[in-house]
């Protein structure tokens, strides 16, 4: 009986023989390219899914710990050591998620604009018209700095803070949740360009929405801090804000 020798294999083909697993090492993967069957990646095991979960929630534990105790005791006066008792942890654990106080406060910033994102998302949702938008997410931001006085707080703590050296993953974060924030009021001011409800030569809608933020947080710190004056002229808080809302939405209306 005469054998056939078997082709010898090109380089290619021998790579992806070698990236290939025998039946043996099909348990536990799933392959990446379905047509080459040539790269393979890890299943997580339930008891990894499990630990990774765990220690998502111990990390978002801490984080409500840290919210409560800078509300209680001001950002200053709070320590890590209180941080770690409020979340019933060891310090050292808190050390493991978080570096530094700094980090807690960039982590809790970050939670803020989740979340005022979702505000701002349900103010345009709520009007059709891009002024109207513009005007409702005013409004919702002012809800929520009376709703939420400890992001309001840590993000005016954080917008009165010069960043030090580089911006590392954490920064990062932030400024990535901060510009998913200000997208929003993009589209609004898009919208109003469109509909014509706002003025058509807006050069740079983003740069007029950081423009709107800075005026608004600017409104709301002094709604907060200088009520007494607001007050000693007949002019309630919340009057004031509601001239300022109007106020922002008016400048950007088409001149006739």
């Amino acid at each position: 009986m005469i054998r056939q020798r078997r082709r010898p294999r090109e380089p290619a083909e021998r790579a992806c023989h070698a990236a290939h697993p025998s039946p043996s090492q099909h348990r536990n993967w799933t392959a990446v390219d379905v047509l080459t069957h040539c790269q393979y990646i890890p299943l997580m095991q339930p008891h990894q899914q499990r630990r990774k979960e765990e220690k998502a929630q111990r990390r978002e534990s801490i984080l409500d710990a840290a919210e409560q105790v800078f509300a209680q005791n001001g950002f200053d006066a709070a320590t890590m050591d209180d941080v770690a008792r409020a979340a019933r942890v060891s310090r050292a654990l808190v050390y493991v998620y978080f570096g530094d106080k700094r980090e807690l406060h960039l982590a809790i910033c970050q939670r803020a604009l989740v979340e005022l994102r979702g505000l701002f998302e349900a103010a345009v949702a709520s009007q059709a018209r891009g002024r109207d938008q513009l005007v409702a997410i005013g409004r919702s931001y002012m809800r929520f700095a009376d709703s939420h006085p400890c992001y309001f707080q840590a993000l005016s703590r954080y917008e009165a803070t010069e960043a030090e050296g580089k911006a590392d993953a954490t920064q990062d974060a932030v400024m990535t949740a901060g510009r998913a924030v200000h997208a929003v009021t993009v589209a609004a001011i898009e919208q109003g360009m469109r509909d014509g409800s706002l003025r058509s030569d807006i050069e740079n809608p983003m740069h007029m929405a950081m423009t709107m933020w800075g005026f608004t947080h600017g409104v709301l710190q002094i709604a907060q801090h200088k009520s007494f004056m607001l007050e000693s002229e007949g002019l309630s808080s919340a009057a004031f804000l509601d001239q300022a809302a109007e106020l922002a939405a008016r400048a950007l209306e088409p001149t006739t």
